[in-house]
């Protein structure tokens, strides 16, 4: 991934109908002065192309894609550069059948929607516009029937985390094979108080974990440390006794029964800055999205250059990292949520606060 990142996060707009108190980007309800017009997004879509086979993915995110007027014309721009593309649009009344019918007309790789409560009351209350729980549901219905790649995306916090069995529950009975738990990072509108514990992060990993087991991709956002989890649950059989870990898995059980597949986690991954980059509003290059750390800007910079040669970027691939991740057994495999160093420590290389781990280097000191 040195040379060629696997994902690049393309922030199209900041413009959003919704105000969801844990927003990343500050979502507003226009597009904020500086936004990549068309020409500059098919230029930006034009330097993607030019990595190279295997040609990255661009996740259309925002704010909410669809307040761009220009989006379907800067979508089928990149289908015919040859590029993968997957979308993240906002539920609101912009995301109607006919979208999803444009999307699935442009061969959109996948579709994520966000699902951050089993209840209405629950998402609701994050998303702050009532009545978005319900339409989330009949969106995902629709992309299911449409035969959309869907992904559900579910931002883990404290208001919800006792719920996670019961939305992964919703989203396999929905018919959804692809579940994306972010963890909360502050930045944006993220609230600190609404974090979780370390030992609270280690609780929801290990039951990721079990989930992964159900013939549904789980990944984590944000807490890379669960490939650490997963290859000590595959040496041996867990012996994690966490209070909110027991609580969740005997939920996921009683909803779902024993799991019988094998694990769909992988002991590798990307990284924000390795085989990840994302590209602002305005153009700015950032390792990812949580991690507003400027390395350039498009607009003077080709992305492919910043990429292959910023010193941040190659330290992260390299994984000189300070502190414990640093030092730490795990850290190729891992390399702990630079978003979550940066945001602590406003070192983007430093260690991750969240993980609970312990490497031997450290044990003999």
């Amino acid at each position: 991934m040195d040379e060629r990142p696997i994902l690049v996060f393309w922030e199209t707009t900041k413009a959003c109908l919704l105000s969801c108190f844990h927003c990343r980007a500050s979502a507003l309800s226009h597009p904020l002065p500086g936004e990549l017009s068309t020409q500059e997004g098919k230029a930006l879509l034009r330097q993607i192309a030019e990595f190279g086979s295997p040609l990255p993915t661009v996740i259309f995110t925002g704010g909410d894609l669809i307040m761009r007027s220009d989006i379907f014309d800067l979508l089928q721009y990149a289908s015919t550069l040859g590029l993968p593309i997957a979308v993240s649009p906002s539920v609101t009344p912009l995301l109607t059948v006919d979208t999803l019918r444009r999307f699935n007309d442009l061969k959109v790789k996948a579709v994520s929607i966000s699902l951050d409560g089993a209840f209405a009351s629950t998402h609701d209350r994050i998303r702050q516009v009532s009545g978005t729980f319900d339409a989330t549901i009949q969106v995902i219905k629709e992309a299911v029937k449409l035969g959309l790649h869907l992904q559900v995306n579910t931002t883990v916090m404290r208001r919800n985390m006792e719920q996670l069995a019961d939305i992964f529950h919703m989203v396999r009975n929905l018919g959804v094979r692809s579940w994306e738990v972010f963890f909360l990072i502050k930045t944006g509108r993220a609230l600190e108080n609404e974090d979780l514990r370390s030992v609270e992060y280690e609780d929801v990993c290990q039951f990721l974990y079990d989930a992964s087991r159900y013939s549904v991709t789980v990944r984590a956002i944000e807490a890379p440390f669960i490939r650490r989890i997963g290859l000590q649950r595959t040496r041996n059989a867990s012996s994690w006794r966490g209070s909110l870990y027991e609580d969740l898995t005997a939920r996921l059980v009683e909803l779902e029964g024993p799991p019988t597949a094998p694990s769909t986690f992988r002991p590798y991954g990307t990284l924000d800055g390795d085989g990840v980059i994302f590209v602002a509003f305005d153009g700015t290059i950032f390792p990812g999205g949580f991690v507003p750390y400027a390395l350039g800007n498009i607009r003077e910079s080709p992305l492919a250059d910043v990429y292959r040669k910023h010193n941040l970027l190659i330290k992260i691939r390299r994984r000189e990292f300070n502190g414990r991740c640093g030092f730490c057994d795990f850290r190729f495999c891992c390399g702990g949520s630079r978003a979550r160093a940066y945001a602590y420590s406003v070192d983007p290389l430093g260690s991750d606060p969240a993980c609970i781990y312990v490497p031997p280097a450290d044990r003999s000191r």
